[in-house]
């Protein structure tokens, strides 16, 4: 369970002028007594393509943090554009909003940042060297992407299973009043109706297929009625694999099949009688 849980960002100046200040006004709260500080940072993503370009626009130390919740705010300064290539300048990148307690980062809020001419003109023809004045951004507030990681705070029982934590694996399961649960509750809505479209394509597929399969397996009689491989409907057969004929009427059966049933039983008893004889010659020898 994180000590610190972050409630709330507000984008305070936004939209603005590229050069202007970034302003937030952030809301979170703290469930006990921390040792040190909390450092939030701001990082401004130069390139999509290398890492190399990053700036950290800011850093402030907040502390100490009383019990409760707890509201400030962060400003920080704008990139400088001579570290970025005038080819990144314009466009969607991507601000990073982070939190950390003795070194260890616990949230991470990633914001989408577009920036484009304050003219249409420029917007449609822009110039090869970028004019910084006339530029202005849009943070996309209503979309965060909160990020959460588990952290040792000040207790060895506060530490996770694994620590220190490998950073990558987030831990994206939001409480209904941390900053950023609506956001995760669309995504993961949206997901499963595209899961339950999925399934229903998959079930009727399956049904298809099997009517298929029935239609292979079933070899059409003189009625034209599917029977099974040995000719017998599956309803007539009984749970030790003899066929119930007892439903048949006499008028069903041929009178040849009759006559030879009862020289069949003939056959039968006259065996049965010469076994008989044997089984008590037998007896007597062996007496």
């Amino acid at each position: 369970m994180s000590v610190v849980s972050l409630l709330g960002v507000n984008v305070l100046n936004n939209p603005a002028k590229f050069t202007d200040k970034y302003e937030f006004e952030i809301t979170f709260e703290c469930l006990e007594s921390l040792q040190k500080d909390l450092e939030w940072k701001l990082t401004y993503v130069g390139s999509a393509t290398s890492d190399q370009y990053d700036q950290e626009l800011d850093s402030l130390l907040v502390g100490p943090i009383p019990v409760g919740v707890n509201k400030f705010v962060f400003e920080a300064d704008a990139p400088d554009t001579k570290r970025i290539p005038d080819a990144e300048i314009l466009g969607v990148t991507v601000i990073l909003l982070t939190c950390a307690y003795d070194g260890r980062e616990f949230v991470r809020v990633g914001y989408y940042v577009n920036n484009e001419y304050e003219s249409d003109e420029l917007n449609a023809d822009p110039p090869a060297k970028p004019i910084i004045e006339k530029i202005r951004r849009n943070v996309l507030a209503e979309k965060p992407r909160v990020t959460r990681f588990a952290i040792k705070w000040d207790s060895e029982a506060s530490a996770p299973p694994e620590f220190p934590p490998e950073q990558p694996e987030a831990d994206l399961v939001a409480d209904e009043e941390e900053y950023g649960a609506d956001e995760l509750r669309e995504e993961e809505e949206e997901e499963e109706e595209l899961a339950d479209v999925d399934g229903a394509a998959t079930e009727t597929a399956g049904e298809e297929t099997g009517e298929k399969d029935l239609d292979m397996h079933g070899v059409e009689n003189g009625d034209g009625e599917a029977e099974g491989d040995n000719g017998v409907e599956e309803d007539e057969m009984s749970e030790d694999g003899s066929v119930d004929i007892e439903g048949e009427s006499d008028e069903d059966i041929d009178e040849d099949e009759v006559e030879g049933e009862a020289a069949e039983g003939d056959e039968m008893e006259v065996d049965n009688e010469k076994a008989a004889d044997t089984a008590k010659s037998s007896a007597v020898v062996a007496h």
